[in-house]
């Protein structure tokens, strides 16, 4: 099992355990991974008896994977910071390394900087669409790309679980060359601004590796969430000011800040670690159960500090 793929099986292990959906449900995802049922099982119970976060069932929405187009102003919680100014995307598609790639794209009228957008573990979802909107409301300009474009995209699949899955079994090699395919079509779209990325929970993570992939033309980067991928080295990154965020309560991705603080020392970045407490994994998707309005604010506004430092 690759670190991606054991990342998430985990995440939806321990969503189980948090009382997210129920134990049929988390048998599903985890055999759309490949887990036999023994395998689930024993997975389900370790995480079950490792967590410390009420069992609570919860009505709230979750992302829903669809590829639906939507403009930003009309996705996600009009109290969600940034909703109030956010633009409209627009789907485009642009050249990868193994065909046509997919994204959403929204411009800033005069882009202070640029930003690659990546997204959780459902792929390219409204919630994540309205993130690029958001951003570029606030003067940069945002590229959501679609990991899932060489399946044929997020939209392509009526199951968000079936979404995951098929985002599991991609190779993280490949996730570089789309991510870096990205950051191209921003300099074409936005010549000459500053390029930054952030991303979410698995596409923290996927920060973390463009980083660690050496990208050069990183400027900023804002991981929330994410797991290190092993053995990061940044050194070829070490033009882009890091700030990583992460959730008081997330035991298992705050395992690795350690390790992913002494990897921005030794490549001699700068950086901060914002660690926000008593909040869990998750705690800025305003479409799931785990939403924390007054943190994602306070860190939203932070995020937008940093990139007017390290961007314009």
């Amino acid at each position: 099992m690759t670190p991606f793929k054991q990342y998430i099986a985990e995440e939806i292990a321990i969503d189980h355990a948090d009382g997210l959906f129920g134990r049929r449900e988390a048998l599903r995802r985890l055999g759309l991974l490949g887990l036999t049922a023994a395998s689930a099982s024993a997975l389900l119970a370790a995480c079950s008896s490792g967590s410390d976060t009420a069992a609570t069932q919860s009505s709230a929405a979750t992302s829903s994977g669809s590829g639906a187009p939507a403009s930003a102003a009309t996705s996600g919680s009009a109290t969600a910071p940034g909703m109030s100014t956010a633009l409209p995307t627009e789907a485009i598609t642009f050249a990868g390394p193994n065909g046509t790639l997919q994204g959403a794209w929204a411009a800033a009228p005069s882009p202070k900087g640029a930003v690659l957008v990546l997204h959780e573990n459902k792929g390219l979802t409204d919630h994540i669409r309205t993130i690029a909107g958001r951003l570029a409301g606030a003067g940069y300009s945002s590229l959501a790309i679609d990991l899932l474009s060489e399946k044929g995209g997020t939209a392509t699949f009526s199951d968000p679980a079936q979404a995951t899955a098929a985002l599991a079994d991609i190779p993280a090699e490949q996730f570089v060359a789309d991510m870096k395919a990205g950051v191209v079509e921003i300099q074409k779209r936005a010549p000459g601004a500053k390029v930054g990325a952030i991303g979410f929970c698995f596409g923290g993570g996927l920060v973390w590796s463009l980083l660690a992939s050496g990208e050069p033309q990183l400027s900023a980067a804002v991981p929330f969430y994410g797991p290190l991928p092993d053995n990061a080295n940044f050194d070829g990154s070490k033009n882009a000011a890091v700030l990583a965020v992460y959730a008081g309560l997330d035991k298992r991705v705050n395992a690795s800040m350690p390790e992913a603080e002494t990897a921005l020392k030794a490549a001699g970045m700068r950086y901060r670690v914002q660690t926000v407490p008593g909040v869990d994994h998750a705690f800025f998707n305003d479409t799931g159960a785990r939403y924390n309005e007054g943190a994602a604010n306070t860190v939203y506004g932070q995020v937008l500090d940093w990139f007017s430092t390290y961007l314009g």
